[in-house]
């Protein structure tokens, strides 16, 4: 009885990997990347080398979603009951198409909340980025579309999801700057289809998120990291 007791208390006691559960679209799974050029396949491979046992991420993501979309399949998914972190990156989509943005208001912070449940309700472990800028890819520029209206569009969008995310308390990374100082070096900085991230910039935004994780900061207001 007593080593049964003990078997039980060391498996109770036993730190366990940590998890990750990755929400979003094109640049969440990776368009024109191998898998483990995903940013948060990379971010968990930071973190490794850092010492920190965690486990791959789980990524419910897909080329093409919108809010909506996402959630549908969130629906059809079998997720853990709980998770140590959680990513959200989702509205390009909805930007693209020329959803209504009080629509992506709704959507986008019910899935923050949605993440916010699967962290046990701690929104610091929940990190947010920011939409990328694809107005200033060549993708963008063979099409003739401009420039300038996607970008304001895209700032419209972001200040949506980062007054969300800042409303419920979740860690917000602002990566679209980096899209757009990029934009000089799209053969460093996008695959081939001209449009989506390269694995380096993957690897920038990985280190950001890796970098709210490593420091823990379960215990402190919110940060938002700003590059």
């Amino acid at each position: 009885m007593l080593l049964k007791f003990l078997a039980l208390l060391l498996v109770y006691c036993t730190v366990q990997d940590e998890t990750v559960l990755s929400l979003g679209d094109s640049y969440t799974i990776g368009e024109g990347v191998a898998e483990n050029e995903r940013w948060p396949v990379q971010m968990v491979d930071e973190l490794r080398v850092q010492g920190r046992a965690i486990q791959s991420p789980q990524i419910i993501a897909k080329t093409g979603w919108t809010t909506d979309e996402l959630q549908a399949e969130i629906q059809q998914t079998e997720l853990a009951p709980r998770y140590d972190w959680a990513t959200l990156l989702i509205g390009v989509n909805n930007q693209y198409r020329n959803r209504d943005l009080e629509e992506y208001r709704q959507q986008f912070r019910e899935l923050l909340t949605l993440a916010i449940d699967k962290v046990a309700g701690n929104p610091k472990r929940v990190i947010v980025l920011s939409i990328p800028d694809w107005g200033v890819t060549p993708f963008a520029t063979k099409r003739g579309r401009d420039p300038a209206l996607i970008a304001q569009q895209i700032d419209q969008f972001n200040q949506v999801n980062r007054e969300e995310s800042e409303k419920l308390g979740a860690h917000y990374i602002e990566i679209t700057k980096l899209t757009r100082d990029a934009a000089d070096q799209p053969e460093k900085y996008l695959v081939a289809d001209e449009l989506h991230p390269s694995a380096e910039m993957y690897r920038q935004w990985a280190k950001l998120a890796a970098e709210v994780i490593a420091t823990n900061k379960s215990d402190r207001e919110p940060n938002v990291l700003e590059r």
